[in-house]
């Protein structure tokens, strides 16, 4: 059974993708921005990264959101993807998978547009098939699952599930039962009554651990 710590798979990533959604202000994510080097901004994002003297590894995206200036000034790492089947967000992905950064964590992409957040959150399920990938936020950690796993907590943190393929679902140590979770608000606000929890699937799941 795969374990999970209680914030975050990596507290020192591979790789930070920064999307263009609100831009960090919990400590949490500034921290992991702050201490790690290999940063991948999509096109949008990575105005307000420079404005905070950062300069990415990596400016992926269609070139629609980046501004002119930057556009020009960090030409040398612009990798302008115009396909347009694939999101800002994917083509970032898919730039630190092709260099081998597999322990991913994805930044900034929630807030602003909510089908924007909504799509972004989903496509964990997809990542989560080539790469140890979580969503870090101002709010918690989303993490990806397909297999029985168990999650450091503490009593109290508050705890969501979403059921994306399982045909089964259950829980051990949450404060209630888990239903047939159905429609995705049926697993919200759960919350955990141990330092640890455990999530029995037989799909594939979303779960979010709120600080």
């Amino acid at each position: 059974m795969r374990k999970y710590p209680l914030l975050t798979i990596a507290d020192s990533p591979s790789a930070i993708i920064l999307a263009n959604g609100d831009y960090p202000v919990h400590p949490l994510p500034l921290a992991l921005l702050a201490k790690t080097d290999y940063v991948v901004c999509c096109d949008g994002a990575t105005d307000e990264f420079v404005s905070k003297g950062r300069i990415p590894i990596a400016i992926v995206g269609d070139g629609d959101s980046l501004s002119k200036l930057n556009k020009k000034q960090f030409a040398n790492i612009l990798h302008s993807i115009p396909d347009q089947e694939t999101n800002d967000l994917t083509k970032a992905f898919n730039y630190c998978i092709q260099q081998d950064k597999k322990d991913l964590l994805i930044l900034g992409a929630t807030g602003k547009r909510e089908d924007h957040t909504l799509g972004n959150i989903s496509l964990l399920i997809e990542y989560m098939e080539q790469a140890n990938v979580e969503m870090v936020t101002d709010y918690g950690v989303f993490t990806p699952i397909s297999a029985d796993c168990e999650f450091e907590s503490y009593p109290g943190q508050q705890i969501s599930i979403f059921n994306l393929s399982c045909a089964t679902i259950s829980q051990e140590q949450l404060l209630f039962p888990l239903p047939s979770l159905n429609n995705w608000w049926q697993g919200t606000l759960n919350e955990s009554l141990s330092d640890h929890f455990i999530i029995r699937t037989s799909g594939k799941a979303i779960v979010f651990r709120a600080y």
